[in-house]
């Protein structure tokens, strides 16, 4: 692909876009389904199916740059992801409800459950700078004791979080009292599709969004070599964006359904679940990933825990107006976002 001219990459890229979006929109209308079939709850259902499900184009990427040792663009792509996919928190909140007089994001979805689910995902990125501090040669059988840990931190965090979507000794279970509840969202979704119809239609989706994010990686790995772009601005920026519009697709498409809890959780979900491929790629690659992050690495790290906190702010106290268009969380996290690329650039 590095011989296309930079025209027909852009095309290509849009349509392996355009397949991710779509491939999106029916992750997302089928995975409350799922959730009722299974009794995940919609917390759950987004930080395990939908999350995972959403991830898949990171997934593949990670493991084609483990398998060719492009681990820069590895850890940039799984780094960067994660505070570009918090940003997608903003969009929904600007976009995805816009009737006359709707609250704000965190307002509409406090949950105490969602807010155990963003702490998850800060654990998980102060375990990742830990992990870079490690002696690069420190592999036991073949693993990375900074990426298992991480994988195990994951697990207790969804144990923690499925126990708290069945009960905590708060008013309401943990949520607001005048929120949306989201099951009476999936008993009309489950109703008007079957179980069976609903894991097909997930599945093909599933996989869908697994090819067209690998095309995203090729193409814009190619066109990022004709601009002339880094390896690390790459991942954290272009890719990043790329593989983040399930999420927005996703996102939004649960929020038609009012079930703002499903879209925050496939968020918090995937950054949790993100810092899991460093595990991946150290077994393909047979070395220790986190130590090689470099400045940029830990950068992007503490912009995704920063952002991810104020999330956590937003959801405690429940703002109820909008500053263009947006809650004032949603409003500093895009502001703090900026500056951080603006950072970033100087950093690479």
């Amino acid at each position: 692909m590095e011989s296309w001219p930079l025209w027909l990459l852009a095309l290509g890229f849009a349509g392996a876009a355009a397949v991710v979006w779509v491939a999106g929109i029916q992750l997302s209308k089928t995975t409350p389904v799922l959730d009722s079939r299974f009794h995940l709850g919609s917390a759950l259902g987004g930080l395990i199916v939908l999350a995972i499900a959403t991830n898949l184009p990171e997934i593949a990427i990670t493991v084609s740059a483990a398998l060719n040792g492009n681990l820069d663009v590895a850890v940039g792509n799984i780094l960067g992801g994660i505070a570009l996919q918090t940003v997608v928190l903003v969009v929904l909140d600007a976009i995805g409800k816009r009737d006359k007089g709707a609250r704000p994001l965190t307002y509409r979805a406090a949950s105490l459950v969602l807010v155990l689910e963003a702490v998850v995902v800060v654990a998980v990125l102060v375990v990742v700078v830990a992990g870079t501090q490690l002696p690069s040669d420190l592999i036991l059988f073949g693993i990375a004791p900074g990426g298992l840990l991480i994988a195990v931190l994951w697990i207790v965090g969804l144990l923690l979080v499925r126990r708290a979507s069945k009960s905590l000794p708060w008013h309401e279970s943990g949520s607001a009292p005048d929120t949306e509840p989201a099951s009476s969202t999936r008993a009309q979704t489950g109703k008007a599709m079957s179980a069976g119809r609903a894991g097909l239609v997930f599945a093909i989706s599933a996989i869908a969004t697994l090819g067209a994010g690998v095309m995203l990686e090729r193409i814009g790995d190619a066109a990022a070599s004709q601009i002339g772009l880094s390896g690390v601005l790459f991942g954290a920026t272009v890719l990043a964006l790329a593989t983040s519009l399930p999420e927005i697709s996703t996102g939004l498409q649960a929020m038609r359904q009012r079930n703002e809890n499903l879209a925050m959780s496939d968020i918090f979900g995937g950054n949790a679940f993100l810092p899991v491929l460093f595990l991946v790629a150290s077994v393909i690659s047979g070395t220790a990933i986190l130590p090689r992050a470099n400045a940029s690495d830990i950068y992007l790290t503490a912009i995704a825990a920063l952002l991810t906190l104020v999330y956590v702010v937003g959801l405690v106290f429940r703002p109820a107006k909008r500053i263009l268009g947006m809650g004032i969380d949603s409003l500093i996290v895009l502001v703090f976002y900026l500056v951080g690329v603006a950072g970033l650039f100087a950093i690479a």
